[in-house]
């Protein structure tokens, strides 16, 4: 990003640049070859050749196996085709029981608004039941490569946000269901949602699954660019216009900008001087704006104070005189997205000695819904200390930049996770976009994805299972097609629930 918005530029395609991974790949590995033996001979020959012992925490040397040989070899137990399946578990749950299920510990006064919000389209009860979906994706293939996974890797999930420096980057930016599991299934869910949000928009269905491609053949060769990239450098890769850029999105040019021109207003600031007004003692108070926004009680509210302490030593030292030069003034409750909707959620507000504001979100961190359905795809589902805490470090793990103040504490026995409120955020609407941009946009959040996962899979691995052809590409988008069926019968359900009385619901707000 630029500090004059996102600038989506001319540059060479990503595709065009990946397909010449293989064979500079093939040449790096015979390079390392060479290199070893040579430095094998050289130790022979002097007589004092050194050899340091294998390093924990550190790759073997000389280099044992081929990561991308190991991928290439996940094809024949499961072929890329197969992800295109779908076969529903008959003992599956209905949405009404799904989604009553996922209500289980929230807020019961703010769960109809929940229901509310998913029954609006079918794209909107998708970004409810990430638990459902892990349900239905732990029945699908998976080659048993395991990531960092956001867990609800749908298409409004991608967003921007403000660095340390003020610039803006494009990222992933929402971390609640995060776990170590399958890259499939975040692949699968990004596709589905594109596939729901084009629907919305009105797009027709060949531009629907076009996009669904478009999303997993940017994930595929974006992968294979970061195999053959220096890994400083594949690690490093910002999520910003140099890295999107290659996607060709040149159609969202005009709507990144003016997201990006909202970003950069929607700071603490600017909702502080929306949502507080003077209190008596010189300070100020949050405004209470119904149902969104409400006071809580004093002793919530010290108690929400009080577990900053705990958050505070969450931090890097760095951080610390950043903080301590603020006060805390008020404590309120404010409501959150479609998903979290009676999760408890706090805004904390801080002044320093100039009355400029620093909002912080104290949110409830609770287990990922994607927990349950792990060991059935066969991956373990190692005990969490603080979800909190697994919230946090998952954000860190997948994104190349993360907001400063990132932590987590307890209140009152629950874990929260800490963020700053309002970090310059801005976000793309994909069942709002053009059917000329929604294609553009697949393809950039597949790149986004693949360069997230690269973080804690190598990506060697993974772009030797995807490989160069289109096979991947058109399973998943097969898959996706498939399962925007699905939900939106399951869409239907809730809304016949709804009208029969099994589940009572509110409109959203």
């Amino acid at each position: 990003m630029t500090g004059n918005g996102v600038d989506v530029a001319d540059t060479a395609d990503m595709a065009q640049t990946a397909e010449t991974a293989e064979t500079a790949e093939t040449a790096e590995t015979a390079e390392i070859a060479e290199t070893a033996e040579t430095a094998e001979i050289a130790e022979t020959a002097d007589g004092g050749g050194r050899r340091l012992p294998r390093v924990r925490g550190f790759a073997p040397w000389p280099p044992q196996g081929s990561p991308k040989k190991e991928g290439k070899a996940l094809r024949t137990g499961v072929p890329r085709s197969a992800h295109g399946t779908l076969d529903l578990d008959p003992g599956r749950p209905d949405a009404v029981r799904a989604v009553a299920e996922s209500n289980a510990g929230r807020i019961p006064e703010l769960t109809p608004l929940r229901v509310g919000r998913m029954a609006a389209t079918p794209f909107a009860f998708l970004r409810g039941a990430a638990g459902l979906m892990a349900y239905d994706l732990a029945r699908t293939p998976v080659t048993g490569i395991g990531t960092q996974i956001c867990g609800d890797a749908h298409a409004a999930n991608f967003g921007l946000y403000g660095d340390a420096r003020g610039d803006l980057v494009i990222d992933l930016n929402d971390f609640d269901e995060t776990v170590h599991g399958p890259w499939e299934w975040d692949l699968k869910r990004l596709a589905a949602s594109l596939v729901l949000a084009g629907r919305e928009a009105g797009a027709d269905e060949d531009t629907c699954r076009a996009a669904a491609q478009d999303a997993a053949g940017a994930y595929r060769r974006t992968m294979r660019l970061l195999a053959r990239l220096p890994v400083l450098d594949a690690w490093n890769a910002i999520a910003d216009e140099e890295l999107v850029s290659h996607t060709d999105a040149h159609d969202l040019l005009g709507t990144l900008q003016r997201v990006s021109e909202k970003a950069r207003a929607n700071t603490s600031g600017r909702f502080a001087a929306k949502s507080t007004g003077a209190a008596p003692d010189g300070g100020r108070r949050f405004v209470p704006a119904p149902p969104v926004l409400r006071h809580v009680p004093d002793a919530e509210a010290a108690a929400v104070a009080a577990s900053l302490e705990a958050y505070v030593d969450t931090l890097g030292e760095d951080r610390h005189p950043l903080l301590a030069r603020h006060a805390v003034h008020d404590v309120a409750f404010r409501v959150v997205g479609t998903g979290s909707v009676g999760t408890r959620s706090y805004v904390v507000l801080l002044l320093d000695h100039r009355g400029e504001p620093l909002v912080l979100q104290v949110k409830e961190a609770r287990p990922s819904a994607l927990v349950p359905h792990l060991a059935t795809a066969g991956f373990e589902t190692p005990a969490v200390p603080h979800e909190g805490r697994r919230v946090v470090l998952g954000q860190k793990r997948m994104q190349v930049v993360s907001d400063i103040l990132l932590g987590w504490t307890t209140v009152d026995g629950r874990p929260y996770q800490v963020r700053q409120f309002r970090n310059r955020k801005g976000s793309v609407d994909p069942a709002a976009l053009a059917a000329d941009q929604i294609d553009d946009y697949a393809r950039m959040t597949g790149a986004l994805l693949a360069r997230a996962h690269s973080h804690s899979a190598d990506p060697r691995l993974i772009a030797g299972y995807c490989g160069k052809n289109e096979e991947l590409d058109e399973a998943v988008a097969a898959f996706a097609v498939a399962y925007a069926d699905r939900t939106e019968a399951d869409h239907d359900d809730l809304i016949a629930g709804i009208r029969a009385g099994r589940i009572a619901a509110e409109p959203g707000v």
